[in-house]
């Protein structure tokens, strides 16, 4: 049994289910045709799914149930039952469609209700009826790749990989204990750009960073830039991991995710300043963020787009007017020119874009260093979205903290942030990681242990 909102997240959803009968209560069909005009993706999400029940009907009767594979799934639309149970309001829609379940469920057939509200999963475990969140798409947050692990080895391997510069993953693969959700000893598994961090079994002090080579199987020592990045180094071991990754062309998709102020973004546009100013890998550095407010919305803001724009990418601007600062840049430019004349015009000649996700379907994006800040309050389909658009010689940049999100319709295992990490950590063009300390400020990393 299939709530609305379960529809509105996914309509596909309809065939996630292929050995089992499918039941949408009539109510939900209600509820799909008042979403349809809205011009977000839950208006997308809901023409889908009655366009997929139209196309079911014209197999047989929907009302009598319609297969649609060779397992015996089906799909059926329900009448809702205004008499079960008389606990409930059944003027509320959403009560409507739990009579449809508890009639289900009376019969003594096996019944479970899935959707996304938590409240509706509460009152069916208060009706006695199982009840369960759509997973098909959510990945385990708890459990998510962090794009490096440590190893215990001999100390003779750490000095064979800096004497020699590589070693064979199969070398390695011996002292991976991998463990499941469950806590079970697992098959060893080295991915692709997985970092490695080396630890001497005898001399904890001895210790090596390492990555694997997707192309060769290999494993190389990773020591990081030996110059400043736009004036930016590395702090901790996460942050030189990140900027292996970021400053290496090979690599065309990097996620990074990790709490306020680790540096995520900060790595990410220094190293993009680098490649458009210095090397001149790309045409043009274009960040992009999603217009997602924190707590109550302010209202429509005035001026064209640039100057409704400039609010929400005020954090972008700061960043790289710091990059561009005398303090945090050797970039050579006249003393007369301040950080932010700089800025304006790398922005006049179109170097550096600035601009809402809103714009970007339909784009081509080729030959640019691309950064989407806060993704973590992006759907799923907003990501796929936002990938597909990178054309030829693009390097995309995902990062955020999925333990803060703003989108009421997400949280950290169904965001597409994770979900894009736990997709794409097998592919040899991909690399995530995972920062873990706050380097902002003191007070800022006792914030976010503590707060």
């Amino acid at each position: 049994m299939l709530d609305t909102n379960v529809l509105l997240h996914n309509p596909s959803s309809l065939f996630k289910f292929a050995e089992h009968e499918v039941v949408v209560p009539l109510t939900v069909i209600e509820e799909l045709d008042r979403f349809k005009k809205n011009n977000d993706e839950t208006g997308r999400n809901a023409r889908q799914a009655i366009r997929s029940l139209d196309e079911l009907r014209g197999r047989g009767r929907l009302l009598e149930g319609v297969e649609w594979n060779d397992q015996g799934g089906s799909v059926r639309i329900h009448p809702c039952d205004r008499s079960r149970p008389s606990s409930l309001d059944l003027d509320v829609a959403d009560n409507r469609i739990l009579g449809v379940v508890s009639e289900y469920h009376a019969t003594g057939r096996t019944t479970t209700f899935i959707s996304k509200d938590i409240n509706a999963r509460v009152k069916c475990d208060a009706l006695g009826i199982p009840a369960e969140d759509f997973g098909a798409d959510r990945v385990d947050a708890d459990w998510l790749y962090t794009g490096w692990t440590e190893l215990v080895v001999p100390g003779a391997v750490i000095d064979e990989l800096y004497e020699e510069r590589q070693v064979h993953v199969s070398r390695l693969e011996m002292y991976v204990k991998d463990v499941d959700p469950t806590g079970s000893l697992v098959k060893p598994e080295l991915l692709p750009n997985q970092f490695l961090v080396l630890v001497d079994e005898g001399d904890a002090s001895h210790t090596g960073l390492a990555r694997i080579l997707s192309d060769t199987g290999h494993v190389i020592p990773v020591t990081g830039p030996r110059k400043p990045v736009q004036g930016i180094m590395a702090r901790n071991l996460q942050q030189k991991m990140a900027l292996d990754l970021l400053l290496d062309d090979d690599v065309r998709l990097v996620s990074m995710i990790g709490p306020a102020g680790c540096g995520k973004t900060l790595l990410a546009l220094a190293s993009g300043m680098q490649k458009l100013l210095k090397e001149e890998r790309y045409d043009k550095l274009l960040t992009a963020r999603p217009i997602m407010p924190l707590g109550r919305d302010i209202g429509y803001l005035p001026g064209d787009k640039d100057e409704k724009l400039a609010m929400w990418m005020q954090p972008i601007f700061d960043n790289l007017a710091y990059l561009l600062s005398t303090r945090g840049s050797d970039f050579n430019e006249a003393d007369s020119h301040s950080a932010e004349q700089r800025l304006d015009q790398l922005i006049a000649t179109g170097r550096v874009i600035l601009e809402p996700i809103t714009y970007i379907r339909g784009r081509s994006i080729p030959h640019q260093f691309m950064l989407v800040d806060e993704a973590q309050n992006l759907s799923p389909h907003e990501v796929r979205t936002i990938v597909s658009r990178v054309g030829d010689g693009t390097k995309i940049i995902l990062c955020g903290d999925i333990g803060q999100i703003d989108s009421p319709y997400l949280d950290s295992s169904s965001n597409g942030l994770s979900h894009v990490i736990e997709r794409m950590k097998r592919h040899p063009i991909a690399g995530h990681v995972t920062l873990e300390r706050t380097e902002r400020s003191e007070l800022a990393s006792i914030a976010a242990e503590l707060l």
